[in-house]
């Protein structure tokens, strides 16, 4: 009898522990249950970030470069001639020259594409002033049709790059008397402004005005 009550009382015990043990695994798992909720909870209400879009970049994008002012400038030859010249235009730029020696003046029209050039979209003004240092050392200045004013940096840049005579130059005399009034009686800022609606378009027609102006350096029409 002492045996089999010794027996029952480990079988209790061994009841009661199992007991304990299966409690506090339920608590464990519990717990866990509750903390893994909530990390999914706040996986949850967390912002998602902004999708990165990405960025595109076109090459053609760049315009031509915009040249600040009107390009121009005055030289003096090697034979005394005083000449100024003007350039404007946006793609083709037509550049007017216009020299003086003794009594006599003349005239004349180069034209060219300055954006062909690979060069000068990043050195505009150092192009401009190649330009007219080669204006300076031409031999037959407004008189050679085959020759081209060329900028130094252009040296591999195709033809339409440099400048070229564009029309023959016109002589302009000088007379101690003022010539008479033309019969339409214009002035001399209506020849101006006509010249400019003949060779240029209307949205030029303001800046073409003030080009024929300065290539005629005041002088009368």
């Amino acid at each position: 009898m002492t045996i089999l009550s010794n027996i029952a009382i480990v079988l209790v015990f061994a009841c009661i522990a199992q007991l304990v043990l299966v409690a506090d695994c339920r608590k464990g798992q519990g717990k866990k249950g509750k903390k893994d909720s909530r990390g999914t909870e706040s996986m949850e209400r967390a912002p998602k970030p902004a999708p990165i879009q990405p960025s595109y970049r076109n090459e053609k994008e760049q315009k031509s470069p915009s040249v600040k002012g009107v390009p121009k400038g005055r030289f003096v030859t090697k034979d005394k001639t005083q000449c100024t010249w003007v350039a404007i235009g946006e793609d083709v730029f037509t550049l007017g020259v216009n020299c003086k020696k003794g009594g006599d003046n003349f005239d004349c029209e180069y034209k060219a594409i300055p954006t062909d050039c690979p060069e000068y979209a990043s050195r505009v003004k150092a192009y401009w002033k190649q330009i007219a240092r080669s204006l300076k050392k031409q031999k037959a200045l407004c008189k050679d049709p085959a020759a081209l004013v060329k900028a130094g940096m252009c040296k591999r840049a195709p033809k339409t790059a440099h400048f070229k005579l564009s029309n023959t130059p016109s002589k302009h005399p000088e007379s101690a008397t003022h010539p008479p009034p033309s019969p339409s009686g214009k002035s001399c800022t209506e020849y101006q402004k006509q010249r400019a609606e003949e060779h240029c378009s209307e949205s030029w027609s303001s800046l073409c005005t003030l080009f024929f102006s300065m290539v005629q350096g005041g002088e009368d029409c």
